[in-house]
C-alpha cells in the first residue's frame, strides 16, 4: 500500500488534542486511514532526566529504549484524534507492545518520527489495530515500536482472534517494587499520558475501573530498566503483553530468565495475578 504522509513542523498541543479526544465517543467507521504523520522531534534533556528518575534508568549516555515512545506520544495522539480516524481515543486498550532497537540509542539530540495505523483485525472483544511508530536519525531507521490496540465493541467481518498471549512459565524472582497511589499522575506529568483511568479512583470509575491503574508503559519501562544487564545494548527486540492491570497502590514482582541473547519475563501481583508477560531476543 502506498502510504500518504503529512509532514508537520511540530505536533499540535496536547491540550487541544485531549479536547478533541473528549469530543469523540462513538465509532465512526470500520477502516483505518491510509495516511500517516511525520515530524522531527528534539530530545528535551530535563524531561529525559525526569523520565530516567521515574522509571529507574541509569544515565549511560543512551536513550532508554522506551523513551522514543514518550518523544512520539503527542504525534501519536494527533494521529488517533484526526478527523479521519474512526475510533474514539478514550476507551482504547493497549494489549501488546513491541520495541525493536536496531542500533545504539546514543548521541541523539533529535529524531524524525513517523506514525501510522495498520493491521485492523477482528477480535473476540471487538477489533484490534497496530499503532506503528518509527524513528530515524541521519543514518536511517534506528528504532521501531508496534502497539496493538483493542477497540471494544467494534464489529468486523472475519474470524475473531480470541487467543491469549503466551504466559511465561515460572521464573526466578529478580526484583519487586511498590506502585504508589500517585504513580499514574507522576507518569502523566512526565510523559503526557493523562488517560483518566490512571489518574485517580474517581476518574477511573467513570470508565469501569474500581481503582486507578498503572500505565502499562510505566510497568514495561520499569522492567526494562531492571533488566539492563540482561539485554543487549542494540540489535534486539523487547516485547510485552499486558494482562491484568496493576491497581494502585500495590506491590509487583518481576521475574526473569538469566542474562543472554533471549529470555522471558513476567510481572506478577500478590496471589499470583499475572500483570504482564514478555520476552527479549536479538534481531
Amino acid at each position: 500500500m502506498s502510504r500518504q504522509w503529512q509532514d508537520l513542523h511540530s505536533p499540535d498541543s496536547r491540550a487541544s488534542l485531549y479536547l478533541r479526544a473528549a469530543s469523540k465517543r462513538k465509532i465512526s467507521g470500520h477502516a483505518l486511514p491510509t495516511g500517516g504523520l511525520r515530524s522531527l522531534i528534539h530530545v528535551q534533556p530535563g524531561n529525559l532526566e525526569a523520565y530516567r528518575r521515574l522509571c529507574h534508568f541509569t544515565d549511560d549516555g543512551r536513550l532508554p529504549a522506551t523513551y522514543p515512545h514518550v518523544m512520539a506520544f503527542t504525534l501519536q495522539l494527533q494521529l488517533l484524534t484526526s478527523h479521519d480516524f474512526p475510533f474514539p481515543l478514550l476507551g482504547l486498550v493497549h494489549l501488546h507492545n513491541r520495541i525493536d532497537v536496531l542500533r545504539p540509542l546514543g548521541g541523539i539530540d533529535e529524531l524524525r518520527f513517523a506514525v501510522y495505523a495498520d493491521n485492523l483485525q477482528a477480535h473476540a472483544k471487538g477489533g484490534t489495530f497496530d499503532l506503528v511508530t518509527e524513528a530515524e536519525d541521519g543514518l536511517g531507521l534506528l528504532w521501531r515500536e508496534t502497539s496493538r490496540m483493542l477497540v471494544r465493541g467494534l464489529k468486523l467481518d472475519g474470524q475473531a482472534d480470541d487467543s491469549q498471549e503466551h504466559a511465561p512459565s515460572a521464573l526466578p524472582e529478580m526484583t519487586r517494587w511498590y506502585a504508589d497511589t500517585d504513580i499514574g499522575r507522576r507518569y502523566a506529568k512526565v510523559c503526557g499520558d493523562y488517560n483518566p483511568i490512571h489518574l485517580s479512583a474517581i476518574s477511573a470509575r467513570l470508565f469501569g475501573f474500581p481503582k486507578a491503574i498503572a500505565h502499562g508503559m510505566w510497568s514495561s519501562a520499569m522492567a526494562l530498566a531492571a533488566l539492563r544487564t540482561h539485554i543487549p545494548t542494540s540489535g534486539y527486540r523487547f516485547e510485552v503483553a499486558f494482562r491484568k492491570p496493576v491497581r494502585l497502590p500495590s506491590e509487583v514482582i518481576l521475574s526473569a530468565s538469566e542474562a543472554g541473547p533471549a529470555g522471558e519475563l513476567r510481572l506478577d501481583g500478590q496471589g499470583g495475578l499475572l500483570h504482564m508477560g514478555g520476552r527479549w531476543a536479538v534481531l
